[in-house]
């Protein structure tokens, strides 16, 4: 039976805030990022490519913020739930995931295909910062996975069926290889459903919490 537990309450509500805007806030600058620089399609360049070019820190600086709100929630997962399955498993698996888009966002890809203006046209060797960014986000996307999986078995022992389903679809769409065509848009996808499952997850810790 999952224990929750109402210590440090100011300090834990905020973490949860933190964490419950991360996702909206990420993809709220890409967008904006989207429709105002020029040359950017979304169907050929990742939203990682907005954090190259003049205007990259931006994004640079969304991923970091992004990777620290889903820090803060496994911070605030680990306070409020102390006995159960995954008590310690999945804070730590959220912390990974957190820790893989501060990585993603401190090394940014290569320019390329056209983006930013300037930028070689097609696909260019991958430089190392370019490998720790893609390792950085598989790293990002594999441990919520895991957290998901770790939070489904939990889910079936206490018989919540929704969430249960809810967690498991978000691991398979973790763990979907991505396809060498139309990468760019799945990836979008992809992080659009592991940050929706984050301020989620966040509004539900929030309202156990205050029960």
């Amino acid at each position: 039976m999952t224990t929750l537990t109402t210590n440090r309450p100011s300090t834990t509500h905020r973490l949860l805030t933190a964490a419950a805007i991360a996702g909206p806030s990420f993809y709220a600058v890409a967008i904006a990022q989207m429709l105002t620089r020029d040359g950017f399609d979304l169907r050929v360049h990742p939203i990682s490519q907005l954090a190259t070019g003049s205007l990259g820190w931006i994004q640079m600086i969304s991923f970091v913020l992004t990777g620290l709100g889903v820090i803060a929630l496994a911070v605030a997962r680990r306070r409020l739930i102390t006995e159960g399955t995954g008590r310690r498993t999945v804070p730590l698996f959220l912390g990974l995931f957190g820790a893989g888009l501060v990585i993603a966002g401190l090394f940014p890809m290569d320019p390329q295909n056209g983006f930013p203006a300037g930028a070689p046209d097609g696909t260019v060797a991958m430089s190392w910062h370019s490998v720790v960014h893609s390792a950085g986000a598989a790293v990002a996307f594999t441990a919520l996975a895991v957290a998901c999986i770790v939070l489904v078995v939990d889910a079936v022992r206490r018989r919540a069926t929704r969430a249960a389903v809810g967690h498991g679809v978000v691991a398979l769409v973790m763990l979907i290889p991505v396809s060498p065509t139309g990468a760019s848009v799945q990836i979008a996808l992809t992080g659009a459903v592991a940050f929706t499952w984050t301020t989620v997850y966040a509004v539900q810790l929030t309202d156990r919490r205050t029960r």
